[in-house]
């Protein structure tokens, strides 16, 4: 409970470490990748692709460049999260994928990192 406290003060209390902290690039170690069906696109149409979809993401998985997969909350797609460093080196994993090269989605990436604001906790405690 402390430490939530603490995290939220730094979060929140705009002092000089924390603006130095916000300046900080987090080093990105995943990237979330959310993919859209585009509107429009029949069952018929999305089912001659699918086989092929589903075994090219098994093996993106075995292969270890996807680590999850979720079905989104409002049934329009899927969430990745990708093993990646950068942006770009997801986006040309995924494009080879049949629902993009057929043209029935698109996919948006968020890089992820480590929770920089965490750092401030771990500076030496004040005097």
């Amino acid at each position: 409970m402390r430490a939530t406290f603490l995290l939220a003060t730094a979060l929140f209390a705009g002092t000089s470490g924390l603006q130095a902290q916000s300046t900080m690039k987090p080093t990105v170690t995943k990237v979330l990748a959310t993919l859209t069906v585009k509107a429009g696109i029949s069952r018929e149409e999305m089912m001659k692709v699918m086989p092929g979809e589903v075994r090219d993401t098994v093996q993106l998985y075995l292969d270890g460049k996807i680590e999850q997969w979720y079905v989104r909350g409002d049934s329009k797609g899927v969430v990745f999260l990708m093993n990646c460093k950068t942006v770009d080196e997801a986006k040309e994993i995924l494009e080879a994928l049949p629902l993009l090269k057929g043209n029935f989605a698109t996919f948006d990436y968020m890089p992820l990192g480590p929770l920089t604001p965490l750092r401030i906790l771990m500076q030496p405690a004040a005097k």
